[in-house]
């Protein structure tokens, strides 16, 4: 049976056998084999992918760094070098990072142990495995736990519908809010993940301490919280981007080398920003996905809220995977977080079966039609859909 909201048909959650479900979701693990080498292979082709667009950057600032900002050659090499930089950094958390730190590797025979769970980006590996806005561990509890695992709750941190309340309840000027939303676009990680992170990581730690929870971002330098933000999140990565990789360009080009190096980095971080907003923000928010009031009870509840609760955008080869950092398969990957990349091209056509067989629609468009939709959530022009009871 079915129910319409609106413009949107949907299946409705109660008639769903959830016990029938989980042993067809689980079935999937006997169809595919344990992760291989060939796995981890292809891991590092998308690694040298995401380098290599760094890198690339990077040379085209050695070749504008000594020219004049007012010319038009300059501009066009300036902007090709911020997006591929841009780029690279979304690949570099999406692609890699991403499936590290969910273990999808681990259990490759004979895997380097800085490409798993435990070996990547701990302690000073950090600055050269995933330097960013977001600290490693903040990120694997904040995204592997509570969001996954609380997925459209409350309890969700990356809740869209809810974190955006002080917006939709204001009475901001309807293109004041899109002018909001464009600019949390261009800065999210360090506006939105930096200090969302650590508050999701502190309040675990103090609930093992029964003390009450942080609500709000402590941004002050002088309170516990706040400096901790400021050492960890908001100055290693700016520190080593934005002042020591310009320096570099001093010896050869002086300081207009080095301005220009700033302007291009700067330019290709508001690119990683917009490209990582993109696509990881409309894989769970718009007028057509559910939302949940309690917990899931069981196995097969939680696979069916994975699906009823997720979005994949078109798929395809591993270039145009690649460029939507794999999260165009997120109804695969919340399924089965710790599975390698490479996995979710194998999985997709049996999950298609399977959301047939219940009649469960398998959300699949384009990533832009997403964004849009998501936009118009974040605005308060549309809701989402609320499961009754559960």
């Amino acid at each position: 049976m079915t129910q319409k909201m609106g413009s949107v048909s949907y299946t409705r959650y109660e008639d769903i056998d959830q016990d029938a479900l989980q042993k067809d979701i689980d079935a999937i693990k006997d169809t595919i084999p344990a992760p291989n080498w060939d796995d981890f292979q292809h891991l590092l082709k998308l690694e040298r992918w995401g380098s290599g667009a760094v890198f690339a950057g990077i040379v085209l600032i050695g070749i504008v760094s000594f020219w004049d900002m007012s010319g038009f050659a300059f501009w066009g090499l300036a902007l090709v070098a911020a997006l591929l930089i841009g780029i690279g950094n979304t690949a570099r958390w999406a692609n890699v990072t991403h499936p590290i730190l969910h273990g999808a590797y681990d259990k490759v025979p004979n895997i380097p142990y800085e490409y798993t769970k435990a070996g990547y980006a701990r302690g000073w590996s950090r600055y050269w495995h995933w330097l960013d806005w977001i600290k490693p561990e903040a990120w694997e509890f904040e995204h592997n736990i509570m969001h996954h695992y609380h997925l459209g709750e409350d309890d969700d941190p990356d809740n869209v519908e809810r974190n955006m309340k002080w917006l939709t309840e204001s009475n901001t000027p309807m293109f004041l809010r899109y002018t909001l939303i464009a600019l949390l676009a261009m800065t999210w990680k360090f506006t939105y993940y930096a200090p969302n992170t650590l508050r999701i990581l502190e309040n675990k730690e103090r609930r093992k301490r029964k003390e009450p929870e942080l609500d709000v971002y402590e941004f002050s330098p002088l309170t516990k919280n706040g400096l901790e933000l400021w050492k960890n999140y908001y100055l290693p990565y700016p520190l080593v981007k934005f002042v020591l990789l310009p320096l570099v360009f001093w010896f050869p080009f002086g300081w207009v080398g080095v301005t220009n190096a700033f302007i291009i980095l700067l330019l290709s971080e508001v690119v990683a920003n917009v490209h990582s907003f993109i696509v990881i923000v409309p894989n769970h928010s718009a007028e057509d996905i559910y939302q949940f009031s309690k917990p899931h009870k069981s196995q097969g509840e939680f696979y069916l809220r994975q699906i009823m609760g997720s979005v994949n955008y078109n798929t395809g080869t591993d270039l145009i995977d690649f460029g939507q950092g794999f999260l165009n398969y997120q109804i695969e990957h919340h399924l089965f977080p710790n599975m390698p990349h490479s996995f979710y091209q194998q999985m997709q056509p049996i999950v298609k079966d399977i959301c047939k067989k219940y009649d469960l629609e398998y959300r699949q468009e384009s990533v832009w039609k997403r964004a849009w939709m998501t936009i118009e959530l974040m605005v308060g022009k549309t809701k989402v859909l609320r499961s009754e009871g559960v």
